[in-house]
């Protein structure tokens, strides 16, 4: 089995052989976020935002090109630094920012896009990429959320 085809469903975690009755297996953290499909889906968004913001409009624009590369930088990194929080509630939190850091570059990317500095087929690589770790977060925080004493409210995904 490859690095990246190691994990637990689309979350990434390392599938332990136990299930419940969703169909979906019981896990066992290994402590190594680098596993996680959703943080090497997001560094990879990171790098393609540095690569594609290194040219065109956004090399004079240091305004939106370090906004957008900020927000990119900070998915990973909080998925991480929540993954190697101590409770499940703390590492939310990080998620949740995450998931707010996927709609910002989404956000800087439309308006990249209309004022010419992204083609159409860098920003459609961009939205699916954010919609997909978007729905890999939520699904990571539903996953963790079901084992706090009080549940989390239902946010709308973007």
């Amino acid at each position: 089995m490859g690095y990246r085809d190691m994990g637990y469903r689309d979350m990434g975690y390392r599938d332990m052989g136990y299930r419940d009755n969703f169909g979906f297996n019981d896990f066992v953290y290994m402590g190594d976020f680098t596993e996680l499909r959703v943080w090497q889906k997001a560094k990879d968004l990171a790098v393609y935002i540095y690569q594609i913001t290194d040219k065109g409009g956004f090399v004079k624009d240091y305004g939106l090109r370090d906004q957008i590369r900020r927000a990119a930088v900070s998915i990973p990194s909080n998925i991480a630094e929540g993954e190697e929080s101590f409770t499940n509630k703390q590492c939310i939190r990080y998620l949740y920012i995450s998931k707010g850091s996927v709609a910002e570059i989404l956000s800087q990317s439309i308006i990249a896009l209309e004022i010419g500095y992204l083609k159409q087929e860098e920003f459609e690589r961009i939205k699916q990429e954010c919609n997909s770790i978007s729905k890999m977060l939520a699904r990571l925080i539903q996953s963790k959320s079901n084992s706090l004493e009080e549940p989390l409210p239902d946010y709308p995904e973007i």
